[in-house]
């Protein structure tokens, strides 16, 4: 499932011609050793993308891993070396370095929620706010960063949002068609921007309940109302700091867009060994 996307990636780059500057300033011949190496603190997460890459673009490349997805990372942590070819390295490097540099700064944003929201014993959880084409990936990234993944897409859960209600009519008709409808395993999540909705909503049998930028206090009389009947999850514009808010309010996940849609990547870099044989 990985390597189309991979391949996809680096036709993208080489283009019709391939690299133009590697293919006519280094030696066919050449051979080098690098490191992956940290530059920034953070989680790493996109090593196999990384090692695909290398591999699809020559065989004779050697990826060797030092860490694996999940780890801790301080600057200069070495993740793993690579060694042969010198073009065909320096081909692949970018598209490598693209897709470990983003999911790892999905990784490490959604760590940075889940490490502070933890005590309150409330979960991450990402959207389909997602990059086209990489879903896939940076939910992965989202689950080794400490978070838990929403639904995949349109076809595995039922979310009712707000413009689901005004076509159905109410909460309770739009509950009830999909109650009568869907089977016993699919389950029903209610968007709710009120409280006179949660208690509908409750009434018709959702049993998840979104509560949609509420603040702090209207969250926690929210939680109170459901007092255990529904599954409850804040949304809305979250930060860390109203993220431990939410969750401090007795929520049991906080969904977050930003971790997939607009997070900043991790810092890491290909570079040269300072030693032969060290890192």
């Amino acid at each position: 499932m990985l390597e189309p996307l991979v391949r996809e990636t680096l036709r993208e780059d080489l283009g019709r011609a391939g690299d133009l500057t590697s293919n006519l300033i280094i030696p066919a011949e050449a051979q080098v050793q690098l490191k992956l190496a940290a530059r920034e603190a953070g989680v790493l997460a996109g090593l196999d993308l990384a090692r695909i890459a290398f591999a699809v673009m020559d065989g004779r490349i050697r990826f060797n891993p030092v860490l694996r997805d999940g780890a801790r990372l301080q600057p200069g942590d070495v993740i793993a070396t690579v060694e042969g070819p010198a073009r065909e390295i320096l081909s692949a490097e970018r598209t490598a370095l693209n897709f470990l540099c983003h999911l790892s700064g999905v990784a490490s944003a959604t760590a940075r929620i889940a490490d502070a929201i933890r005590p309150y014993g409330t979960r991450v959880t990402c959207t389909r706010k997602t990059l086209p084409g990489l879903r896939m990936v940076q939910k992965y990234a989202v689950r080794v960063g400490g978070g838990s993944n929403h639904r995949y897409g349109l076809d595995d859960a039922i979310l009712i949002k707000d413009n689901h209600i005004a076509v159905a009519g109410s909460v309770r008709a739009a509950v009830e068609r999909a109650r009568a409808a869907a089977g016993h395993m699919v389950a029903i999540e209610l968007e709710v921007d009120t409280l006179d909705q949660l208690r509908e909503g409750l009434q018709a049998g959702a049993n998840i309940i979104l509560l949609d930028n509420m603040p702090p206090e209207m969250l926690r009389e929210a939680v109170r109302i459901v007092d255990g009947r529904a599954v409850t999850e804040a949304s809305g514009r979250v930060t860390l700091q109203s993220a431990v808010d939410m969750a401090a309010a007795g929520v049991d996940y906080i969904a977050v867009g930003a971790i997939t849609h607009s997070v900043a990547t991790l810092d890491i870099g290909l570079d040269a060994m300072l030693e032969q044989g060290h890192a």
